[in-house]
């Protein structure tokens, strides 16, 4: 059965705040013991992920991949990793995550093949609502970040919930995307825009 979703925060107390999260829908994280513990299990596993790296990539690669939703073939990282729902992030054939990576939030985060992050980069899925005493109770609400095949995102870069860059996208380091990426495009700044196509020009920085 199909809700609708309000553009306001509303009560809903016949659906559990994780039934609303995956949902797109507004909810509680903070009043919500179910999401509370999934996060804390979620960040326990990464700090045994980024202790173990360092003796043994390896396992640390296999407690990664129980951890994710799916992650692919050949998949590496440098740690530390930091993610808050470890089923709701995917990560495709020979991806690279670098140094201090994080997956904020509950929305459904999904990292194609073949794509580069550089460290420090930030994916954000929560959204507060604007009005302050919606805030104060407590409410969010997630939106999806996609990453298509072959992107390549330069160090520090923010992309904010509800985004989706292109396939074979360039993100110039320190970028905040706030918006969708064509394919094919180099984007920087904050807000990023779109500065040229990639195609035929090696080495773009």
């Amino acid at each position: 059965m199909s809700h609708p979703r309000p553009s306001a925060p509303t009560p809903d107390p016949d659906r559990s705040e994780y039934d609303k999260m995956v949902a797109g829908d507004w909810y509680r994280y903070r009043v919500s013991p179910e999401l509370v513990a999934m996060t804390a299990a979620t960040q326990a596993c990464c700090r045994e992920i980024n202790e173990t790296y360092a003796s043994d990539p390896e396992r640390a690669l296999l407690l990664m991949r129980d951890l994710l939703g799916s992650m692919g073939d050949a998949v590496q990282f440098r740690p530390p990793f930091y993610a808050d729902y470890g089923s709701r992030l995917h990560i495709g054939d020979r991806s690279f995550l670098n140094a201090d990576f994080l997956a904020l939030g509950g929305g459904e985060i999904t990292i194609g093949k073949d794509v580069l992050i550089g460290p420090s980069a930030r994916l954000y899925t929560p959204n507060h609502p604007m009005d302050p005493d919606q805030r104060r109770e407590g409410y969010e609400r997630v939106l999806p970040v996609r990453i298509e095949d072959n992107v390549w995102l330069g160090g520090s870069v923010v992309v904010c919930p509800g985004v989706t860059i292109g396939e074979s996208a360039v993100v110039g380091a320190g970028s905040v995307v706030t918006r969708d990426v064509p394919a094919g495009a180099f984007v920087a700044g904050n807000p990023a825009r779109v500065i040229r196509p990639v195609a035929g020009e090696p080495g773009v920085r």
